[in-house]
């Protein structure tokens, strides 16, 4: 593994730590993957049907695991299914993760035809360009990227419990190290809107949730990461002149995936950590964006309000 001071010194560059360039330099020393470290476990990832989470799905099917694809459009994911099946057993399952009704509907279909699940891959997001509502009347990138992974996990916690290693993944971004949670406006209602921003704040969130729910679940680890910089059509789509800018920079989704894929199977990791590029990372760099104990506990009680789960 390359030194610590090379490593942190790629963080603080940031380009070199979030671009191709640093998984170049950090991907040499890693061992050889076994080769089907996944045999047998069952892997849901949300957003499965491109960039990064079809990434996943791929690499954890060459690793021997049965994944479900959590996917919005059943088209495009049936697409993605008939290509992937080639590889293993691919299961297609609608969620769309802005719908509180549309998660719990996947959560029963999970267990009903899993009895345990191994690994839950919160990785389905939106960076939206304006404030928007979603059915449920939450603004669109908290109840996508904060809510609706919340009651998915939630609601699969008893299939993760059954499981003799039961994990959770939440993928958020190196943008959550610019924010804080903002426990008193967590769905942008004041001031004026930023899609980046509400993103940024969004994925800080999620980062606060995996560590609470590391404290509350028991056998079951929780883990949050971050892909670096990748080049994905959500990229292209929300953030063009980034992409353009940064293209021969940007990584592969395979690339990004590559620590999601290595949490879904490593061996004796600490729960409730932050992840890039195999390595803990830390969770602040910059003043002003952490939160006290009190806003921590605002935010897991509004989630648990407006998503109903049971808990």
């Amino acid at each position: 593994m390359i030194s610590q001071f090379l490593d942190s010194a790629l963080d603080l560059s940031v380009i070199g730590g979030y671009s191709r360039i640093g998984f170049a330099l950090r991907s040499r020393s890693w061992p050889p993957p076994e080769e089907t470290p996944l045999a047998g476990r069952v892997v849901a990832i949300s957003g499965a049907s491109s960039g990064i989470g079809r990434a996943a799905a791929r690499i954890c099917l060459q690793q021997g695991a049965r994944v479900l694809l959590l996917v919005r459009d059943p088209q495009r994911g049936e697409r993605v299914r008939a290509e992937l099946t080639g590889i293993g057993p691919a299961e297609l399952i609608s969620c769309d993760l802005s719908s509180l009704e549309s998660v719990r509907a996947c959560a029963r279909e999970i267990a009903e035809r899993h009895a345990a699940l191994d690994v839950l891959v919160n990785n389905a997001g939106v960076l939206a360009d304006r404030r928007e509502l979603s059915a449920d009347g939450i603004e669109l990138s908290f109840a996508t990227n904060v809510l609706g992974p919340f009651l998915l996990t939630a609601a699969l916690v008893p299939a993760l419990r059954a499981s003799t290693a039961g994990r959770i993944i939440n993928v958020s971004s190196g943008g959550m190290y610019t924010q804080g949670i903002h426990a008193d406006d967590l769905q942008f209602e004041h001031g004026s809107y930023s899609g980046a921003v509400a993103y940024a704040r969004a994925k800080r969130a999620q980062v606060v949730l995996t560590e609470l729910w590391a404290r509350r679940l028991q056998g079951v680890a929780v883990h949050a990461m971050h892909p670096g910089w990748v080049d994905t059509p959500g990229i292209e789509h929300s953030l063009p002149r980034f992409q353009r800018a940064l293209r021969p920079l940007l990584r592969t989704p395979a690339q990004g995936a590559d620590t999601i894929v290595w949490l879904s199977s490593a061996p004796d990791l600490p729960s409730g950590r932050f992840w890039q590029d195999r390595r803990q990372r830390p969770t602040h760099l910059l003043p002003g964006t952490r939160e006290h104990p009190g806003e921590r506990e605002r935010l897991w009680a509004e989630c648990a309000r407006l998503s109903g789960a049971s808990l």
